[in-house]
């Protein structure tokens, strides 16, 4: 029998488990479920926010899959992997969590509404942790998609810190722009922070030393990605021109239509 071809969601936020109904959570949620009616096989992560009820949701932690340390500024922060089903979807979500970054924490901001002082080290946590995983798993994706910002470090990372090895060799990242945007910059440490085995600093020249706003961090992740999808009707239109400039193949804005998005992948294997 022919194997199913693999893609990698990497999701900042998908329904059910963030209740809020957004035109982001669902299409998150859509494509896996879409894909694997369409002979995918898929793999879902995103991170283990601490306003997701673990309870009602069914999520348990695969120890198998947990305590190695990831290191970031010098500090150890180990990774917890828990996993629950969407049972009407028939889709297995894997979630990256640690208690530092996320067991105590809700989505993005605080409860007086501030974004969080470490959203960089969480972006970086999640990025690392979901691609750790994968190679735990002995599952080699075909096409990794990578939505919302904290998912932005994942083609650099496929790209430079596993540049060296064969498990991501064949491997095409893409990036799904959206209207989600962060507006409080990453400190001027962020690309020290980033750096690991693999990454130069000629890898991070356009983040070197500066405060990191939401566009420079998505242009990185253009750099390093090989196609583009814009997932919003409203998507900053500067990073439309930027992508539109690096000659990265872009699938337009489609709404509601998973099967789109599953031609512009099926025609990014083929290349």
């Amino acid at each position: 029998m022919k194997d199913l071809h693999r893609i990698l969601f990497v999701s900042q936020e998908i329904y059910p488990y963030l209740s809020e109904e957004s035109p982001i959570r669902m299409l998150n949620r859509r494509l896996p479920e879409f894909f694997q009616a369409n002979g995918y096989e898929t793999r879902t992560f995103m991170p283990k926010f601490g306003d997701i009820n673990e309870r009602r949701n069914q999520l348990h932690e695969v120890i198998r899959l947990s305590g190695m340390n990831l290191i970031i500024d010098d500090s150890d922060h180990p990774l917890l992997l828990k996993v629950a089903s969407i049972p009407a979807a028939r889709v297995q979500v894997y979630f990256v969590d640690n208690d530092d970054y996320f067991q105590h924490r809700k989505g993005m901001r605080d409860e007086q509404g501030a974004e969080y002082k470490d959203n960089d080290e969480r972006s970086i946590f999640f990025a690392r942790g979901a691609l750790e995983t994968v190679q735990k798993l002995r599952w080699t994706p075909e096409i990794v998609h990578c939505s919302g910002w904290m998912s932005a470090l994942v083609p650099l990372y496929v790209r430079k810190a596993y540049a060296g090895s064969p498990f991501f060799e064949k491997t095409k990242v893409v990036i799904s722009l959206d209207n989600n945007e962060y507006t409080t910059p990453f400190g001027t440490k962020f690309a020290d922070k980033i750096m690991v085995d693999g990454i130069l600093q000629n890898d991070l020249r356009t983040i070197q030393g500066f405060a990191v706003g939401y566009e420079e961090l998505m242009r990185l992740a253009i750099d390093y990605a090989d196609a583009v999808t814009i997932s919003s009707p409203d998507v900053n239109q500067r990073l439309i021109n930027y992508a539109e400039m690096s000659g990265k193949t872009i699938l337009r804005y489609q709404e509601n239509d998973p099967q789109a998005y599953l031609d512009f992948y099926n025609s990014l294997l083929t290349e």
